[in-house]
């Protein structure tokens, strides 16, 4: 067996930099804490391909010919019972070994392309320090040997996101969007804590490969014990499902992501790329083997997943924020690997739509943030972030034009890119499941491809605009992000992935569905059409259009007013009907009890303070005073 256990690296190192720039890097030149920063994030990222390298294609694989899942690093952490108790460790199985390579690449891209980036901000090496402590969070959530260890690092997570997002802390927006992204996942985080007790006590262990095996407890325990209509384990799996969809940003639990933009674009990137948003995915894909023997908490995922998908696509349809179009691109995306999880129990390929979302997964991470890279560059250069505010920016920034437009068409699944493979897998594996559902995926499709060359036209076509300063190519530390990951975003879709991260055991040219590939190639040059001719030179089409569309619209660029929905329930219905009374009856009731005994108490004690004066006398006319009024009682009693 190969010693794996040099993985706790890929742990340590980000975490040790975390610590170093946090405590020391004011004590170095802003860039000397950049590049030592980075650096320690390109060791974490070669260790992770070494990782991958072995794993893949050095180990020997299970005697099923699949490959294999072990604990290349654990050690007991705490322990509750004798049965019961918590570690902390590397697991290592296909996906998990993804996830790093994943996870390792953006945030190293991200880091590289900070360098420029953030050059000349305040806070400079604080940033990335929280870059740091965010990768360690990340990279410590997909290794966890343990459902208590994920929500440890997945706690972390939501820390270093808070750090991040709120990072221009001067700013009110950037304050008041960190807090939301912290308020809104921590209640998704309570369902998923309750999720994990109720499984935890059911099964009677924390730890994955046990939950995840051919004879888990899982599978038995729980599922005669019914609630309300459903089994417990039914109820425990949704509650996990509930905290993947906090962080994953599924309806209705997406409200922080489209202000997460706040951020400086690099955090934008790490968020909303290859990292947090897809934890949720990895968490459902992580405990799949249970969600398929919970068919109903699979139909909870695989709704949410497509209805998340088309709302969050049309309202991208409506921004000018370019950052805020991308973040409703990702949560649209997101949705469509939590729709292909979702139908992984259906069809005649048991497991194709888990290959999907896992495939969609890994190359949706390179050309999501190739976007929101290449959409920093074009900030960077032009100082605004509203499309309607820009124009013709091709000839000035060539190498940003070139590799946004290979990200459009790879997110767009136009082939060879990236995005057309595992696309095309996903609505496979819907069709065998729905034909509504493959259509509603179908529509998805169309909007995307729609939405993105609405973007990119406007940016660097439509109207030829006059910019205050002439737009300039950004610094190569910039570019050269770009770069790699646009080769990723054309190259990535043909790794024969259902290889590695095995679910049919179907060769890699079984997963081509001509049938289904032919349509989605058409509906998204279809949604490229109309873009052009709406967004290519300037004119009044797409006036007209969302004139005559009329309330729906409005609703759309409103975000179907979910936010004022929950101001009016947090603020009009909880405070005034909820809080409010609570707070009248804790300041009249529970206070006043409080302070009316004090008050009787310090009344009564000041009426009585003279019986304590210390005066020899007056303790002496208190006693005969009484003796005597004693002496007259009972005499009267007596006589009479």
């Amino acid at each position: 067996m190969i010693d794996f256990s040099f993985t706790a690296l890929i742990l340590l190192i980000p975490l040790f930099m975390f610590v170093v720039l946090g405590l020391f890097g004011n004590r170095f030149k802003p860039l000397v804490s950049g590049i030592a920063g980075t650096t320690g994030l390109f060791v974490m990222w070669v260790l992770s391909l070494i990782t991958a390298y072995m794993y893949f294609f050095v180990l020997e694989k299970a005697v099923d010919g699949t490959f294999q899942k072990f604990l290349a690093v654990n050690m007991r952490w705490l322990t509750l019972t004798d049965k019961l108790h918590i570690d902390m460790g590397v697991l290592l199985d296909p996906i998990s070994v993804m996830m790093l390579i994943v996870i390792t690449t953006v945030s190293f891209m991200a880091n590289l392309y900070s360098i420029g980036y953030m050059k000349g901000e305040k806070g400079y090496m604080r940033f990335f320090s929280f870059l740091s402590l965010f990768s360690f969070s990340m990279l410590g959530l997909v290794v966890a040997t343990n459902i208590f260890q994920m929500y440890i690092f997945w706690e972390l997570v939501g820390v270093s996101s808070y750090l991040l997002i709120g990072f221009y802390y001067t700013k009110d927006a950037a304050v008041a969007a960190s807090k939301k992204a912290f308020i809104v996942t921590r209640f998704a985080d309570l369902g998923f804590l309750i999720g994990i007790l109720m499984l935890s006590y059911l099964t009677g262990t924390f730890d994955f490969i046990t939950l995840t095996g051919p004879d888990s407890p899982a599978f038995t325990s729980g599922q005669g014990v019914w609630f309300l209509g459903l089994s417990t384990m039914t109820w425990s799996m949704i509650f996990i499902f509930m905290g993947g969809a906090g962080k994953s940003a599924m309806f209705p639990l997406h409200i922080w992501l489209p202000d997460a933009m706040e951020g400086p674009t690099p955090v934008s990137a790490l968020i909303h790329a290859a990292t947090m948003v897809v934890a949720g995915v990895y968490l459902v894909a992580r405990l799949f083997p249970i969600y398929v023997s919970t068919p109903v908490a699979l139909d909870v995922v695989m709704y949410v997943g497509a209805f998340s998908s088309i709302f969050a696509a049309i309202i991208a349809c409506t921004q000018y924020d370019i950052k805020r179009v991308l973040a409703y691109s990702t949560m649209s995306q997101i949705g469509m690997m939590m729709f292909a999880l979702g139908i992984s129990g259906y069809g005649g390929h048991e497991g194709l739509g888990y290959m999907a979302s896992m495939f969609h997964l890994f190359n949706h991470a390179f050309f999501k943030a190739l976007l929101f890279l290449g959409a920093g560059a074009i900030i960077h250069s032009v100082h605004t972030n509203y499309m309607n505010e820009m124009g013709g920016l091709w000839k000035h920034l060539p190498i940003t034009h070139i590799t946004f437009l290979i990200a459009c068409l790879a997110i767009a699944g136009i082939p060879p890119l990236s995005g057309f493979f595992s696309k095309d897998e996903i609505l496979a594996a819907g069709l065998e499941k729905s034909t509504f559902l493959y259509l509603v995926m179908m529509i998805v499709s169309g909007l995307t491809a729609f939405y993105m060359f609405r973007l990119y036209f406007s940016i660097f076509w439509g109207k030829q605009t006059q910019y205050e300063h002439t737009p300039h190519e950004a610094p190569k530390t910039m570019t050269i992000p770009l770069l790699f990951l646009a080769v990723g975003a054309l190259l990535t879709g043909l790794i024969p992935f259902s290889n590695f991260v095995t679910s049919d055991r179907l060769p890699f040219v079984a997963h081509l569905e001509i049938w289904v590939a032919i349509p989605a190639v058409l509906i998204a040059l279809v949604g490229m059409v109309i873009a052009t001719l709406f967004y290519r030179k300037e004119n009044n089409l797409p006036e007209k259009v969302f004139l005559a569309l009329g309330g729906f619209s409005k609703a759309a660029y409103h975000k179907f007013y979910i936010d004022e929905l929950y101001l009016f329930i947090t603020k009009k219905i909880i405070f005034n009907y909820i809080s409010r009374p609570i707070a009248w009856f804790d300041r009249h009731i529970v206070d006043g009890t409080m302070n009316g005994i004090s008050f009787v108490t310090n009344e009564i004690s000041f009426r009585i303070r003279k019986f304590q004066s210390g005066q020899l006398q007056q303790y002496a006319l208190v006693f005969v005073s009484g003796a005597l009024f004693l002496a007259l009682i009972f005499i009267y009693l007596w006589t009479n």
